[in-house]
């Protein structure tokens, strides 16, 4: 049996107040929904931890609206704040079947069509990853309120076998497979593998080698391993005459001559000095050690993050990233997986170090303008608006930024029509790592027999 809790915001919610400043003369109440297949939600411990006493009242009488509209997320999509609730099910007393899901309601009040608050819905939530229900008063009232979703995800595998792909085809069909995904049963695809022509054929190669078909699991993984997120195979390709691609030729290149360059000047600088007769016994090293030769880096393309010399003392890391398309389609997931990702970067580098510094850099689309543009050539799929797509990358890097008690004094924000589509979204992570740690280098580390393994996040 599924339950729920309703927790009322006060009437001067700021959720509620932000709303109300977009929708002209119409009145909004905010109400937290909780739900959970174990009774224990109701206890006195859980409702009293999620409910604030002064600003909040727990399942009160909705009434005094003219459309409720609730979002809520779709099976598997991650869920945050019903996770938090979820643990506090379980220090409640719950051994199992712990699951909580979370929703937020809308109560509007005023002249609306129910075409009106489907728009403002989509216009508040994401489609990807939310679902919207839509109630008028009259039919609140008649079912006793909204139902109770638990979007739980059931999966079986009894009986399931992983399908034979056929890749004894022609470079065409080949092509389609990459382009529109493993064929079904009933004609339909699975969606697209994203595998340029030359990987799909060194692919049907292999397994002709081994003289068979791949399995759909072992195509979809090399699909997945192979894309341009994990492997970055267009980055690092041949590009006309730069044969050894863009991130050997530009990026790796670039930093391997500056930092000649700097060596090269710090030993004229020490040459330059020693003619001069300086004091021999003063470390002429701006502080970074009695062996450093002007190269600050030490570790640099090996590891998590970049490491370079800070003082005597200690090294910092630096990471940064993009999560373009990502945000594009799911702002606050795109920005937020980006921020935490670079935070683990720099616990991942060497022997772990310590994140102290998140820095952002957002290039948009003016927030104040609706264009009309869609995903697909059939015109079905809207893009998100300028602002929701603001209003989500900034909520996603302060979640998991701020929020995680690392500051972001560093940032920048750009306008321009021609990121409506999609976005730019950079995030950065500096950490803090001391040079030398139980008497060994902070930045060198191998994993040996025995270690334990831990997750953090």
């Amino acid at each position: 049996m599924p339950y729920r809790l309703e927790i009322l915001a006060h009437k001067d919610d700021g959720r509620a107040k932000t709303l109300e400043q977009k929708l002209d003369g119409i009145s909004v109440r905010v109400v937290d929904v909780y739900m959970s297949e174990n009774q224990i939600l109701t206890s006195d411990k859980v409702t009293s931890a999620v409910t604030n006493p002064v600003t909040q009242t727990l399942n009160p009488a909705l009434n005094n609206f003219d459309w409720a509209l609730e979002i809520g997320f779709l099976p598997g999509v991650t869920d945050n704040v019903g996770h938090t609730v979820s643990e506090l099910l379980e220090l409640a007393g719950a051994n199992d079947n712990t699951a909580c899901y979370s929703a937020r309601l809308y109560l509007l009040k005023g002249k609306l069509s129910r075409e009106d608050v489907q728009y403002i819905g989509e216009s508040i939530a994401n489609k990807l990853i939310n679902r919207i229900t839509v109630l008028s008063a009259k039919e609140f009232a008649a079912s006793g309120g909204m139902s109770t979703t638990i979007p739980k995800v059931s999966l079986s595998n009894q009986g399931s076998v992983a399908d034979e792909v056929d890749l004894n085809i022609s470079d065409a069909d080949l092509e389609i497979l990459s382009a529109k995904g493993i064929p079904n049963a009933d004609g339909t695809r699975r969606g697209p593998l994203g595998l340029p022509t030359p990987y799909i054929k060194a692919i049907q190669t292999y397994y002709k080698n081994l003289n068979r078909n791949p399995t759909d699991i072992e195509l979809e993984t090399l699909a997945q391993t192979w894309s341009e997120h994990c492997k970055h195979t267009i980055f690092a390709s041949p590009i006309d005459e730069i044969t050894d691609g863009l991130y050997k030729h530009y990026i790796k290149r670039a930093t391997k001559e500056i930092r000649e360059q700097k060596k090269m000047s710090f030993q004229r600088t020490l040459e330059s000095r020693a003619t001069k007769e300086l004091d021999p016994s003063v470390h002429w090293d701006d502080g970074m050690g009695k062996d450093f030769d002007g190269d600050i880096c030490v570790s640099v393309f090996s590891d998590n993050a970049g490491g370079i010399i800070f003082d005597d003392n200690y090294l910092i890391t630096d990471k940064v990233e993009t999560h373009n398309s990502p945000s594009a389609l799911d702002p606050f997931g795109g920005s937020i997986t980006g921020i935490v990702g670079v935070n683990r970067d720099c616990m991942g580098f060497g022997q772990g170090a310590k994140p102290i510094i998140n820095r952002y850099g957002f290039c948009l689309a003016d927030p104040r303008t609706a264009p009309e543009l869609y995903r697909d050539k059939n015109l079905t799929i809207p893009i998100l608006s300028p602002e929701t797509i603001m209003n989500g990358v900034i909520a996603g890097v302060e979640s998991g930024g701020n929020q995680s008690g690392i500051p972001t004094p560093q940032g920048f924000v750009y306008f321009d029509d021609n990121y409506v589509g999609k976005p730019l979204v950079f995030v950065g992570t500096i950490g803090l790592i001391p040079r030398i740690i139980n008497g060994k280098p902070g930045h060198e580390k191998k994993a040996r027999p025995g270690d334990k393994i831990v997750m953090a996040g």
